[in-house]
C-alpha cells in the first residue's frame, strides 16, 4: 500500500483525491469541526477521526496517517519547531499522548488537475515540476471558536481563452475546493507579489495568462499559526495524504443551469466575475426587453450583449455607488428637466440600498432643491419596509445623500477618491465631441449643465472605479463607448453623440433592468459564493424571504406613483414636452407598464426554481 501511494504520488498528474491533514488535541476538535463548516471552499471536510485513530477507512485501506505522509510540520504553542518524515515517536510523548489527538483530512485543490489538463487546461505549476504557488490573503476566515486567521490560496496561471473551462471543471469538485474564490488582479486579495509565495514553490506566467486563485487547504495551518495549540501537526504544504478513491467525481449528475461563467468586469485593476448559467440567461432575456424600441428611435441598432451583466456584476462587487441622472431638455421650461431618468436611478439606488451598498445621488447645482425634494417623497412613499436578514428586524431605507458637483482644478479627482489620492477610490446626457451638450433635437444646452462627466472621464484612470452609461438616444453620459454607431444611425448623430465613454452602456429602461438583474445576482448561489470567497455557510433564503426581497424590485404601482410625482413638481416628457403621464412620448399605460411587467416576469420566474 506505502508503495503504491508514492507511485501515485509521483504520477506528473496523480487520478486520486488528495487531503490535507490536520492533527489537533482532542478538546480543540469540536472547534476545528465547526471552523471547517463556517469555511467549505479553503477546509472541505472529507473526515474526522476519532481520538488515536490512526487508520482512515472511509478515505483509504492500510493506512496509518502518522507515516502514509513523505513529510509532517510539528508546531509546538503556535510555532512551526520542525519538519519529520515519521509521527511514530509521538504515539506516546509526555505532555499530549497521541491517544488524545483527533486527525482532520480535508479536500486539496491537487484533485482536480488531472480534470484540467483533460479539458485542454494548461497546469503550469505541473509543467514547470513545482509546487503549486500559496500565498497568505488579505480576507479573514469566519471564526468559530478559538480559530481564526485569514484564507490562503493557490494560484494556477490560466489562459484567458480556457477561463470558463477552469470554472465548470472545478465547480464540478466541491471537495477539492471548488470554483476559483477570485480572478484576477491578485492585490484585491491583498497579494503584492506574486513573485514570493507564501507557501509552495514560484510558478511563471505565460503570454496570456490570467491569475486564478482558488482556495486551499493550507489556510488550516494558518489556524493552526493563530490558535496556538501546545502541539499539533499538519502534512508539509506539497505533501498530500493520498487515498484510494478517483479525483474529483461528482456524487450527483451537475445541473447545468447552475454551472458557473466567467465574465470579465474590468480591466484596471483585471478582475473577472463569476454567475450562473441560469442568471446569465435570465439577465439576457431582461436585455433584450430594454433594447426594444417602440418609439422607433433606432436604439435596437446600438445594443451590445452582456453589457446589462458586466455592468450588474460590477455593481454587485462595489461598496459605493454614485448615480447621476436628469437632463435639462426643456430649455425653455423651468424646470427644464425631463422625466426620462430619473425613474430608473430611484429603481437602482433602491436595489442598491438593500444590498447594503453606500449610495448616493449626483446632481447640477441649478436642480439640487427639487431633487432633494423628490428623493425624500420616494423615500417616503416608494421605498418599502426591508426583512433584514441578519437581525430579523424591520428596517427603512432613509440615508440617500444627493450632492452637487463642484467642478474645478482637480475636483472630479477629490470627488471620486479620498484626498484626491487615485489609490484610494470612493467610489446623463454627455459632452459631444465640440465641447457642448446637446438634447436630442441638437439644441445646445450647456448652459443649464454642470460638467458632471468629469467624473466618467477621471474614472478612467483611477483603478477600482467602474463606470455605466444608461440611455436611448445618443446623448447620454457614458454612451460614448458606441458613438461611431451613434454617429452612423441616430438622428442628429454627427451632432448629438456623446463624446464619454463608459466601461458599460445599458439602453432605454435600464434601470429598472440593473435593480432587476441586481436581484438575480443576489439569489445566485454561484454568483454569492464567489463574492464571499467562498466562505460563510451556503444559504439560499426561503421562499418569505426572497418575497421580502421582491419589495425592493420596482414594480407598476411605485413608477407609476412616482412618475405622478415627477408631473406634480412640473418635469415635462421628453419628446413632446407634455406634462403628462408619459416618457419620450410614450404613456405610461401601455407601453411603459407593460415592460416593467415583463421584467419582473422574467425576474421572479426563477425565484421558484432556485435549488
Amino acid at each position: 500500500q506505502y508503495l503504491l501511494q508514492q507511485e501515485r504520488r509521483l504520477s506528473p498528474i496523480n487520478r486520486y483525491q488528495q487531503a490535507n491533514v490536520i492533527i489537533l488535541p482532542s478538546h480543540l476538535a469540536n472547534d476545528f469541526e465547526a471552523f471547517c463548516r463556517c469555511n467549505p471552499a479553503p477546509l472541505p471536510l472529507l473526515h474526522r477521526s476519532q481520538s488515536g485513530e490512526t487508520s482512515c477507512l472511509p478515505l483509504a485501506k492500510h493506512t496509518d496517517i502518522r507515516t502514509d505522509i513523505s513529510q509532517y510540520c510539528v508546531y509546538e504553542e503556535g510555532q512551526l519547531v520542525k519538519t519529520v518524515s515519521s509521527l511514530q515517536s509521538y504515539t506516546s510523548q509526555g505532555r499530549i499522548a497521541w491517544p488524545d489527538m483527533v486527525c482532520f483530512y480535508l479536500g486539496c485543490s491537487f484533485g482536480f488537475e488531472g480534470r484540467l489538463k483533460t479539458a485542454g487546461v494548461p497546469v503550469r505549476n505541473v509543467e514547470q515540476g513545482r509546487n503549486v504557488s500559496m500565498y497568505r490573503t488579505a480576507v479573514p476566515c469566519i471564526p468559530a471558536g478559538v480559530f481564526s486567521c485569514p484564507l490562503v490560496a493557490t494560484m494556477r496561471p490560466v489562459p484567458a481563452a480556457m477561463l470558463d473551462a477552469a470554472v465548470k471543471v472545478t465547480n464540478l469538485n466541491p471537495l477539492a475546493h471548488g470554483a476559483p474564490v477570485h480572478i484576477g488582479e491578485p492585490a484585491l486579495l491583498g497579494i503584492q507579489d506574486l513573485s514570493r509565495p507564501d507557501y509552495g514553490e514560484r510558478v511563471e506566467m505565460q503570454p496570456g495568462d490570467v491569475t486564478v486563485f482558488w482556495a486551499c487547504g493550507v489556510t488550516a495551518i494558518e489556524a493552526i499559526l493563530s490558535s496556538k495549540p501546545s502541539l499539533a501537526f499538519s502534512h508539509s504544504p506539497g505533501c498530500m495524504f493520498l487515498t484510494d478513491s478517483p479525483d474529483s467525481s461528482p456524487v450527483t449528475k451537475p445541473n447545468p443551469e447552475l454551472t458557473p461563467l466567467c465574465f470579465l468586469v474590468s480591466h484596471n485593476p483585471l478582475f473577472y466575475s463569476l454567475a450562473s448559467q441560469r442568471a446569465v440567461a435570465r439577465i439576457r432575456q431582461l436585455e433584450i426587453i430594454i433594447g426594444e424600441d417602440p418609439g422607433q428611435r433606432g436604439i435596437r441598432a446600438l445594443s451590445v450583449q452582456d453589457e446589462l451583466l458586466c455592468s450588474c456584476l460590477a455593481l454587485s462587487h462595489s461598496s459605493s455607488v454614485a448615480i447621476t441622472t436628469g437632463f435639462p431638455t426643456h430649455y425653455m421650461h423651468s424646470p427644464p428637466d425631463e422625466t426620462d431618468g430619473p425613474p430608473g436611478a430611484i429603481a437602482m439606488a433602491t436595489m442598491l440600498l438593500a444590498l447594503g451598498k453606500q449610495v448616493t445621488m449626483v446632481t447640477d447645482r441649478r436642480a439640487v432643491e427639487m431633487n432633494q425634494a423628490i428623493i425624500d417623497e420616494a423615500l417616503q412613499n416608494q421605498l418599502k419596509q426591508l426583512f433584514h436578514p441578519v437581525s430579523l428586524e424591520i428596517k427603512f431605507i432613509v440615508n440617500l445623500p444627493l450632492l452637487c458637483y463642484n467642478h474645478g482644478p482637480d475636483s472630479a479627482l477629490h470627488f471620486l477618491c479620498h484626498h484626491g489620492d487615485p489609490n484610494r477610490p470612493r467610489l446623463r446626457s454627455g459632452r459631444a465631441e465640440d465641447g457642448n451638450y446637446y438634447n436630442m433635437r441638437g439644441v445646445n444646452i450647456k448652459h443649464l449643465v454642470d460638467p458632471i462627466d468629469n467624473l466618467f472621464i477621471a474614472a478612467k484612470n483611477i483603478p477600482g472605479i467602474t463606470t455605466t452609461g444608461i440611455g436611448d438616444g445618443g446623448n447620454e453620459l457614458g454612451m460614448g463607448k458606441v458613438k461611431e454607431k451613434v454617429k452612423s444611425l441616430m438622428p442628429n448623430g454627427s451632432l448629438i453623440a456623446c463624446d464619454i465613454p463608459a466601461d458599460q452602456w445599458v439602453s432605454n429602461w435600464g434601470g429598472y433592468a440593473v435593480a432587476c438583474a441586481l436581484y438575480l445576482l443576489h439569489t445566485c448561489p454561484s454568483h454569492q459564493r464567489y463574492l464571499r470567497k467562498g466562505l460563510g455557510v451556503e444559504h439560499i433564503p426561503p421562499q418569505e424571504q426572497l418575497q421580502d426581497w421582491t419589495a425592493n424590485l420596482p414594480s407598476v404601482d411605485k413608477e407609476e406613483s412616482f412618475l405622478s410625482t415627477l408631473v406634480r413638481f412640473g418635469i415635462r416628457s421628453g419628446k413632446t414636452g407634455n406634462l403628462a403621464m408619459e416618457v419620450d412620448g410614450l404613456t405610461f399605460h401601455p407601453t411603459h407598464s407593460d415592460i416593467i411587467t415583463r421584467l419582473l416576469e422574467v425576474t421572479l420566474s426563477s425565484t421558484s426554481q432556485n435549488p
